[in-house]
């Protein structure tokens, strides 16, 4: 596992540990790496990404890795070139467009190779898409699909990091099968998922956009989140401001703001935490047919699915190429994660 010092890391090396698996850490920083093996027992491995043959020594003996490390713009692309030389698959928990185009672009070289690039193994992607696989089950004409999420809980320094300097940046909506540019919170939607009526805008940098059209095939998707009021003015507001996020003096408080935030929640603020999912699938006919699932606090439900999925890896469960959680392991495989219930 690369990445093992941040907060993500760390949840998921304890949790593969508390499940049996020892993973074999890695990452750049030798003192940091050093104190999160010692507190697990594990064995560690040191080597920076600039160094692409250290790279591919470190994964010559591995069967898979899981890239931690964000932002995935930057850590997955030469951990992906080693990982094809070394035939190892590859998994992270990265959660935006992006980062998964990059990666469906390099299907072809990673069947060549032998080997499975699965990203998204946390709460980004997993519960969505298995909603989306378990829609598609349920409407088989589906041609429009909703996906919906809430989280309840904090957020890490890394989360704020990756989300909140770019809420002007210009995302897409999967329309007619091809992805069509779309400003942030460019729609709202009043949901209920059974806790009292919230309101979600569409998310356009959301993977599922990617994701949920590689496993269902339904040509129109929409992604929508609930975001704290002050996250989702930002968005509402960023085709006027986006003069003030593209300035340095901005980026700068706001870098600096991020810095002053606690590295992640707390275990009892994650043991209050909460995701919550409604999708809603339809055909040309109008007919509609809705799911929900309720599963764990966002960083815990992401150590469960990583682990749930390394499981499956290690037992050989893979498919080559580019993949994604549910179009390998099928809708009802977040009902294994612990804490998930769904699709009622």
């Amino acid at each position: 596992m690369y990445g093992a010092t941040g907060y993500a890391g760390k949840l998921i090396a304890t949790s593969a540990k508390n499940n049996g698996l020892e993973l074999i850490l890695a990452g750049r920083n030798q003192s940091l790496l050093a104190t999160v093996a010692n507190e697990l027992s594990l064995d560690f491995r040191v080597f920076g990404l600039d160094d692409s043959q250290a790279i591919a020594r470190s994964l010559e003996d591995i069967i898979a890795v899981i890239n931690c490390s964000g932002p995935f713009s930057k850590t997955s692309k030469p951990l992906v070139d080693a990982c094809l030389q070394t035939k190892t698959h590859y998994l992270d928990i990265a959660g935006e467009v992006p980062e998964f185009q990059a990666l469906e672009a390099r299907d072809a070289e990673a069947k060549s190779a032998g080997i499975m690039l699965l990203p998204g193994v946390g709460f980004g992607v997993v519960p969505t898409d298995c909603v989306a696989a378990y829609l598609k089950d349920k409407l088989t004409m589906a041609t429009r699909l909703i996906l919906v999420y809430e989280t309840v809980g904090g957020v890490s320094q890394g989360t704020a990091n990756t989300v909140l300097p770019t809420l002007h940046h210009i995302g897409v909506v999967r329309e007619a099968g091809k992805l069509i540019p779309s400003r942030p919170a460019w729609k709202k939607r009043r949901i209920d998922f059974g806790y009292g009526p919230v309101t979600a805008v569409t998310n356009p940098w959301r993977a599922d956009i990617i994701t949920a059209f590689q496993t269902t095939g339904i040509p129109n998707i929409e992604v929508y989140t609930v975001f704290p009021n002050p996250v989702r003015f930002l968005m509402e507001s960023s085709q006027y401001l986006g003069w003030l996020f593209n300035s340095s003096l901005f980026q700068s408080a706001l870098a600096s703001l991020i810095k002053t935030l606690p590295t992640g929640p707390t275990a009892a603020e994650r043991a209050k935490g909460q995701v919550r999912v409604i999708g809603f699938a339809e055909d040309e006919t109008g007919q509609q047919v809705t799911a929900k699932l309720l599963g764990p606090e966002a960083y815990d439900f992401t150590a469960l699915a990583a682990v749930a999925v390394i499981k499956r890896v290690i037992q050989g469960e893979v498919k080559v190429g580019f993949q994604t959680p549910a179009s390998v392991y099928g809708a009802d495989f977040v009902l294994d994660i612990p804490g998930v219930i769904g699709f009622n």
